[in-house]
């Protein structure tokens, strides 16, 4: 097989790869934030409680948790493009399903489908753009695969608001059919095939360790609001037990020889202090991401459907600098670009720790573009860093173990951010800490509200003191990430190396 490609530029086939990969990651991660702004909804018309309903967006997730382990087992079993290809299709059956939904407990059912489907979409796509760039050009791929990844959180709720409001609940699912037809064309027409290389067996105690451990860690996080704190018996118990079982599965793979997933990656120490950077970010990060639209509707008492308009200087200031920063990222190595973005982020969301209850628009929206621009120079030249020293055979742990790292990193910050809201809501509303603080703030009187909302926003205004102090701590391992373009072995094959031909 011939070596890698020498020339560093994205041609027209790794384009049309990547944007077959775009579009599936799209539809996943929209999904998400589609599904979020229609939970209110879904639980009048099926006359159901929110501590049931909110099972929706619980059990995707969990079944997220659970198939993500196996994806890279699964991509030498049976190949990468037909895994992505049964990924696609399994969140379209499930998306179809739930869009006929007849009662809440068949659409959580529909809804984990659509997990299991979909939290190997995003992995397995991951996989086949790395294969396909080679190290000399993961930051700009990389910067590719990191467009859904801005424009789910910034589209899903203004979409999703506009079905809800004016289409039908149904559609926020079925809107999904027509979009995965399309990639599973295109994919059926454009992904390189590749032989499936079974180089293992299926680690089945490693999976029965890590998947469950996964998927009880994040249920517990995911109860953190509704306790208001992380001592509750709903908090701590699934959060234990599934700790103790990923220290298991840590344990045991470092003793066996066939790991499902091999731990042997993070004595790399650009993988490792890559990864490190990684998850700091996305606590710090994600967490701020909790509170952007709570802001805007408690506090502004705008819609669902304006909060996510109001949300979107974030993403174009994303767009802008994605692009650029993984040229850099190629050329002149991670280190500088992302050291910069942590910077620029935290210099816009120094303006969100001043919030008060008459903001300028004007303003936050600069803050969010400032911020949306770091967005763009950090995470993609993070995860690119991750992988440039990858050799081909490990492609598929490590990118399993990013998208772990990611799903498990969002999850705690979302939970502290929350925990630390409640907590400083409770302090400075009367009755706050018995409503569970958010609930106060929600259900202040019309007549009230204009005296109190100047205390609901500094308790924002707080909470996104600490969201900037996390972030500045990412700034640490992020000193440590490589110079340099990436290292290429000329003595290498591309059986060898992560780099495959492209045209």
């Amino acid at each position: 097989m011939p070596g890698a490609p020498s020339g560093t530029g994205l041609d027209r086939k790794l384009l049309a790869v990547g944007a077959v990969v775009v579009l599936g990651a799209i539809m996943s991660i929209l999904d998400v934030t589609v599904v979020n702004v229609a939970i209110s909804k879904l639980s009048v018309e099926f006359e159901t409680s929110l501590e049931t309903i909110q099972w929706i967006a619980t059990g995707y997730t969990l079944a997220l948790a659970t198939v993500i382990p196996l994806t890279g087992w699964a991509a030498d079993r049976f190949g990468t493009k037909r895994l992505y290809l049964t990924a696609i299709t399994l969140f379209l059956i499930g998306s179809a399903l739930a869009g006929t939904a007849w009662s809440v407990e068949s659409l959580i059912g529909f809804r984990v489908l659509q997990g299991l489907g979909g939290g190997m979409i995003m992995p397995a796509g991951m996989i086949i753009l790395t294969q396909a760039a080679g190290p000399q050009r993961i930051g700009r791929v990389m910067s590719v695969l990191g467009v859904p990844m801005l424009l789910g959180p910034i589209f899903g709720p203004i979409l999703g608001g506009w079905l809800v409001d004016d289409v039908s609940w149904r559609w926020i699912f079925f809107i999904n059919v027509p979009v995965g037809i399309i990639a599973l064309l295109l994919g059926l027409r454009i992904l390189p095939t590749d032989q499936p290389k079974p180089t293992k067996k299926l680690d089945l105690l490693g999976v029965l360790l890590l998947s469950p451990g996964l998927a009880a860690l994040i249920y517990g996080l995911a109860q953190v609001p509704k306790a208001g704190g992380f001592t509750g018996a709903e908090v701590l118990v699934p959060a234990i037990a599934g700790a103790a079982l990923i220290i298991a599965f840590v344990v045991r793979a470092n003793r066996t020889a066939n790991p499902l997933i091999d731990l042997k990656l993070f004595r790399n120490k650009t993988f490792s202090v890559s990864s490190t950077a990684m998850v700091l970010f996305a606590v710090a990060f994600f967490g701020a991401m909790l509170m952007l639209p709570l802001y805007y509707q408690t506090v502004r008492a705008e819609t669902a459907l304006s909060a996510g308009l109001l949300l979107a200087p974030q993403g174009i200031g994303a767009m802008l600098t994605m692009p650029i920063a993984g040229i850099v990222a190629d050329r002149f190595g991670p280190a500088r670009i992302a050291q910069a973005g942590i910077v620029v982020i935290v210099a816009g969301m120094a303006v969100f720790t001043q919030l008060g209850a008459d903001t300028s628009y004007w303003l936050l929206g600069s803050a969010l573009f400032v911020m949306g621009m770091g967005m763009g120079m950090t995470m993609m030249p993070m995860m690119s860093a991750a992988l440039r020293t990858i050799t081909k055979s490990e492609v598929g742990g490590a990118s399993t173990s990013l998208n772990i790292i990611q799903q498990i990193g969002g999850s705690i910050g979302t939970a502290i951010m929350a925990v630390i809201l409640s907590s400083e809501l409770a302090e400075r509303l009367p009755g706050g800490g018995d409503r569970g603080g958010l609930g106060a703030a929600q259900s202040v009187p019309p007549e009230l509200r204009e005296q109190v909302n100047p205390l609901i926003a500094d308790a924002f205004g707080s909470t996104f003191f600490w969201s900037l102090a996390l972030l500045a701590v990412a700034f640490v391992p992020a000193l440590f990430l490589p110079r340099g373009k990436a290292p290429v072995d000329p003595e290498s094959t591309a059986d060898e190396r992560v780099a495959l031909p492209v045209g």
